[in-house]
């Protein structure tokens, strides 16, 4: 009974050899064995049926390769597609190399061919019918422009508040940020509306903001929203927004980011990702005066959180540090 437990085949016994090279060599000392003391000895020594010995006996011819296993892979199938069939898919396939497969199969299908789309593909990718894909071109990035300044260039940028932190189910918030690229100090505004008009109400709450802090605004960065300029409208692209006007008229250079590249107002949108950690996620907004209020306290804080891209030094102590050098 315990021979019969035991009789396991390799493939299934999870505490059999590990590598092919192993149960080579345990079958071969297990034909040696029973070749020197015979096919009973060796079954109970070695714990396996005698039938099992004298099936592998039959493929031991005194090397190490004899005992290995066999490839299971049938060597033909009935359904197998037909030299015919096969034929046909390598005609075809050399007069439209550019054709799609279910385009192929379609037209094969006019001309006798009863196999299923599957089946077509895998055919055409055992005999390497398909076009070997480019590799993919890898986006390398240009070299960040370090500012040399407090002011040479801010990123601005808007959020939705998301409607999982507002208790009025009527109720929108929306957060503007402006950030520094060279001190990291930030400036927010608490608005109910995204748009031109709400835009520039939060310029000019970031000009007076950042003159307080001993900064002249340079340059405003920002995406091709509507609610920033009318780049992208269809009747309105020469005509500037009110964002745009009031931003030129202190001379502040208001720049536009490539299209589709929010990496390029990295800074801010990264702002606006840790503001949903240690602001959103630990409060409740019931109306705007109240969103404005904690978001005042907010940014309190975060300008005073040392950050590892300024050496482990908050942004305003970044600034006090540039002032202090250049007095």
């Amino acid at each position: 009974m315990e021979l019969q437990k035991s009789h396991l085949s390799e493939r299934k016994c999870p505490s059999f050899m590990k590598s092919v090279t192993q149960d080579m060599k345990y079958r071969q000392s297990l034909m040696e064995h029973a070749k020197k003391w015979g096919v009973t000895r060796a079954s109970r020594k070695y714990n396996r049926q005698r039938s099992y010995i004298y099936f592998w006996l039959k493929r031991y011819d005194g090397s190490l390769s004899s005992p290995a296993c066999h490839l299971r892979t049938p060597h033909s199938h009935p359904n197998a597609h037909t030299p015919v069939e096969i034929k046909l898919l390598e005609d075809m396939r050399g007069r439209n190399p550019e054709l799609g497969m279910i385009e192929l199969w379609y037209r094969m299908r006019q001309r006798g061919y009863a196999r299923c789309p599957e089946s077509l593909y895998r055919t055409m990718r055992k005999h390497g019918m398909f076009p070997v894909q480019k590799p993919k071109l890898r986006y390398i990035p240009k070299p960040y422009q370090q500012m040399t300044h407090p002011g040479e260039r801010i990123q601005a940028d808007v959020k939705v508040v998301p409607r999982r932190y507002i208790a009025d189910p009527e109720l929108r918030l929306f957060q503007y940020a402006a950030i520094d690229e060279y001190s990291g100090i930030r400036c927010l505004g608490a608005f109910e509306e995204q748009n031109t008009y709400f835009s520039t109400c939060f310029l000019l709450n970031l000009v007076a903001f950042f003159s307080r802090q001993g900064i002249k605004a340079e340059c405003v960065q920002t995406d091709n929203g509507f609610k920033f300029t009318n780049r992208f409208s269809q009747s309105k692209h020469d005509r500037q927004t009110l964002f745009e006007v009031t931003a030129g008229a202190p001379g502040i250079r208001h720049k536009l980011i490539r299209p589709h590249m929010p990496r390029h107002n990295g800074k801010v949108k990264r702002s606006h990702r840790e503001d949903v950690k240690r602001f959103c996620n630990t409060h409740s907004f019931f109306s705007l005066a109240g969103f404005g209020v904690r978001l005042a306290g907010h940014q309190s804080r975060s300008n005073n959180i040392p950050m590892r891209p300024l050496r482990w030094y908050s942004p305003r102590q970044t600034l006090l540090r540039y002032s202090v050098q250049y007095v």
